[in-house]
């Protein structure tokens, strides 16, 4: 389960108390919105209230036509008006007029608010005399001892009027999603700087490798200052220490190219050959042959990774002895035959016969044998290759062999020279692989002359070709 982050943590908190900030925020505005719709509608009919009150002044006594009259002159259709007595019985309704059949009133929610504060209002109250709901406004006249009592129906178009205005929701919604969008950029950022110091400095406090340039990119503020100092100054301190990661990456990124490949290879002619039951059998035969020739290609490529790896990691543990380098060469001349005369080229050995090295067999075959194999696929057709030695003394030193290995063919441009030896660097990529070449060959010698405490340098012959000038102790 992934693990949530502090700047995660930090947005969740400060969201979740902002959005019931707002909810409780929005819920208080339509709440307090629809309360002064209310207010003002009764505030209406309060004054209406008045109003008639004022009037029924100059009437002795209630007087039904008048009071009919005078409730037809207001504006709005459906207004009811009532005349309740202190006791509670109706002595005028302009709605209904079996006054001796409705029931007392002194007990309504309104008309008990009015008797006791001089004004009551319900809002939505079911009435008992007309089954339907009304908005009741009451006002309670004490010198002429009775409550006026208006209302409205209370139907779809009062209870919109006095809904709350949607477009304050609408532009609540809109200002909550800009101030999280801007949150969210602002704490994202703060988690970020600290989720990669927290992740600098676990890895730091292990003694781990770390890819500095990763943790690098902090937010314009005094977070990120701090924290970039902070990684500048470590990445002062690791200088050594990264380059190997570097080339570590490198080399695992190099082999994974060059196994993707082979690997590539031979699952397209397999999946081709299952996919296609009624394939020819000449065709399944040619995919079936190039698939073998990408196992061998990936079975050399491993092999000479592994060799790396062994002349890397334990050198102290290869066995020496006493190699006849003229038998190992004639062992390589006759093994690559058949490729020499394919290519018309030739291939001129010119060794002492007691040229004797003292080594690790293998390690010496695999260097004659990837100097081989290299010219044979790169310096061209009708090119001949020569190997010769000569004894060197030394009188500071141990006696060396000094081997020459060049051919005649078209070599390479200098710039390339000085990077023939490393791991799987190709002057052409296109055409090393379409050879079956690993990348690794000169790679290879270079590290098992060095393992002899022999040096080799490179360089082209001023006539055309490559030349190698190697030494190895003699034995």
């Amino acid at each position: 389960m992934k693990k949530i982050t502090v700047g995660q943590r930090l947005y969740v908190s400060v969201m979740t108390v902002f959005l019931l900030f707002a909810i409780s925020f929005i819920v208080f505005q339509q709440y307090r919105e629809k309360q002064y719709k209310i207010d003002t509608l009764n505030l209406k009919l309060q004054e209406y209230n008045d109003r008639m009150a004022e009037a029924m002044r100059s009437c002795p006594s209630v007087n039904e036509s008048w009071l009919t009259h005078y409730v037809g002159q207001h504006p709005v259709r459906g207004i009811r008006v009532t005349l309740i007595t202190v006791r509670g019985r109706v002595v005028y309704d302009n709605v209904r007029k079996d006054y001796a059949h409705m029931g007392n009133h002194a007990d309504r929610e309104e008309v008990v608010e009015a008797l006791h504060l001089g004004h009551g209002s319900a809002v939505d109250r079911m009435s008992p005399t007309m089954k339907r709901d009304y908005f009741y406004s009451a006002t309670y006249f004490p010198h002429q001892g009775y409550v006026v009592r208006s209302a409205l129906p209370y139907d779809n178009d009062l209870a919109d009027s006095l809904a709350a205005d949607q477009h304050y929701i609408w532009f609540a919604v809109v200002s909550i999603i800009l101030i999280t969008v801007i949150l969210f950029r602002f704490l994202n950022r703060l988690g970020h700087n600290i989720t990669n110091l927290r992740r600098f400095a676990l890895l730091a406090d292990r003694n781990e490798a770390l890819d500095v340039e990763e943790l690098m990119h902090f937010s314009n503020d005094e977070l990120g200052e701090i924290a970039e100092r902070i990684i500048k100054l470590y990445r002062q301190l690791q200088n050594t220490r990264q380059e190997q990661d570097r080339l570590k990456r490198q080399l695992t990124q190099n082999v994974a190219h060059e196994l993707k490949t082979p690997v590539a290879s031979i699952q397209g002619y397999l999946e081709t050959i299952l996919n296609n039951p009624k394939i020819e059998e000449t065709t399944k035969e040619q995919f079936l042959k190039r698939c073998y020739a990408q196992s061998e290609r990936l079975s050399s490529l491993l092999r000479d990774i592994s060799l790396l790896n062994r002349l890397d990691d334990a050198p102290v543990q290869k066995s020496r002895e006493c190699v006849d380098i003229v038998s190992l060469v004639a062992e390589i001349q006759k093994e690559v035959s058949l490729q020499l005369e394919e290519h018309d080229m030739l291939m001129v050995v010119s060794l002492p016969e007691d040229l004797m090295v003292e080594g690790n067999r293998s390690l010496l075959y695999s260097v004659f044998r990837n100097l081989v194999d290299n010219s044979i696929a790169y310096a061209g057709v009708g090119t001949t290759i020569e190997i010769s030695a000569e004894l060197a003394s030394q009188t500071d030193g141990p006696s060396l062999w000094y081997f020459t290995f060049s051919d005649n063919g078209q070599g390479v441009e200098p710039h390339h020279l000085s990077r023939l030896f490393e791991r799987f660097y190709r002057v052409d990529k296109g055409r090393s692989r379409k050879m079956g070449g690993t990348g690794l060959g000169l790679a290879i010698v270079k590290n098992a002359i060095l393992e002899h405490g022999g040096t080799i340098n490179v360089r082209n012959n001023p006539e055309g070709g490559l030349r190698f000038d190697f030494t190895l102790p003699v034995a």
